[in-house]
């Protein structure tokens, strides 16, 4: 083999190893901007819980224990930081505490009637059914880079650049079966 030969050979390699370096860090930086969608949704969500606290509070105050829950899964959602499995936790415990202030709204016809409260549950409504669009894309985005850090020849090389399995965004159990739970309707 002639010198060019050789020269050609290792300058595909590394022309192959480029564009696989790019591919990943593109998708990596895919996925982080997934999750930045989720978190612009996850933080209003965050600042509503406040003003729906204090909507229903005035309607059931001896439900203390459910504004405790809330108030606490709401602290542990400001402490949580990033797209991590901690932060994943703290936002389903909060979606949990909010079903459960939810259920304690359920039981107060005045409160339904309040345009307040009204006003609230629809803006509620609309971002849990934005957070559920971005946890999709983000979840989407995770798949893609997850399939590209296994597949070949990317396998090889991923691991040693710091291409690591990232964890989607889920639903723990309990949620998971909240979900899957037909809704109560009443006339």
């Amino acid at each position: 083999m002639g010198f060019w030969t050789i020269l050609l050979i290792l300058g595909v390699v590394v022309g192959l190893f480029v564009l696989l370096y790019n591919r990943l860090v593109a998708l990596r930086q895919s996925r982080e901007n997934a999750f930045s969608d989720i978190d612009v949704q996850l933080k209003q969500r965050f600042n509503l819980v406040p003003q729906l606290v204090e909507s229903v509070k005035g309607y059931a105050a001896h439900e203390k224990q459910v504004f405790e829950n809330v108030t606490q899964a709401r602290a542990q959602v400001g402490a949580a930081k990033g797209a991590t499995g901690e932060r994943v936790a703290a936002e389903n415990v909060l979606g949990g505490a909010l079903m459960g202030l939810l259920a304690v709204a359920e039981n107060y016809p005045d409160l339904k009637a309040d345009q307040n409260f009204q006003t609230l549950m629809r803006e509620l409504s609309d971002i849990e059914n934005k957070i559920s669009a971005a946890r999709r894309f983000f979840n989407n985005a995770t798949a893609e880079y997850n399939t590209a850090t296994e597949q070949f020849p990317a396998v090889l090389i991923a691991k040693n650049l710091g291409f690591d399995k990232e964890e989607f965004f889920e639903l723990d159990e309990a949620h998971a079966e909240a979900v899957q739970q037909a809704p109560e309707v009443k006339f």
